[in-house]
């Protein structure tokens, strides 16, 4: 009767090296998988960027293609969501080209310059840093390097 006893007692539960086994191993599993979840993450919220570009930069054409012009610098983004205020323009617009004026992955709104520095308009985002420049998911996406 008291080895029924004993041996049930050893039945109940997990010993402290069985669970440092499994904690072990999960850290190492961690250690494996967590670098590729972040890298896929960053990767995603690029391809985000890029998409967003194209599909802006594509209502932008549509905009010209309507009021023989891009939208000046002041007018922005928001001029595919809204008419212009200048009377060539709204007068022409055949909007809303967009639903509403998306922000980055990261949060911030895309950056609209006309005429531009670097394309005939300069659409992009400063990528998950805010700053110019930058390197991977730091780097500028912009309608100019797209590809």
């Amino acid at each position: 009767m008291m080895n029924s006893s004993i041996r049930q007692r050893r039945q109940d539960g997990f010993t402290l090296i069985e669970i440092m086994v499994v904690v072990v191993i999960l850290g190492i599993l961690a250690t494996l998988v967590v670098p590729t979840v972040i890298q896929n993450v960053a990767e995603a919220r690029i391809n985000k960027a890029r998409s967003d570009i194209r599909t802006i930069e594509s209502q932008m054409e549509m905009f010209r293609l309507h009021s023989f012009r891009y939208p000046t610098t002041d007018e922005g983004i928001e001029s595919l969501v809204k008419a212009p205020a200048s009377p060539d323009a709204r007068d022409r617009w055949k909007g809303p080209y967009l639903q509403k004026v998306p922000n980055d992955p990261w949060g911030r709104p895309y950056l609209y310059i006309s005429p531009g520095s670097r394309a005939e308009i300069d659409l992009y985002s400063l990528g998950a840093d805010g700053q110019p420049g930058g390197e991977g998911e730091n780097g500028d996406i912009g309608n100019w390097n797209l590809d």
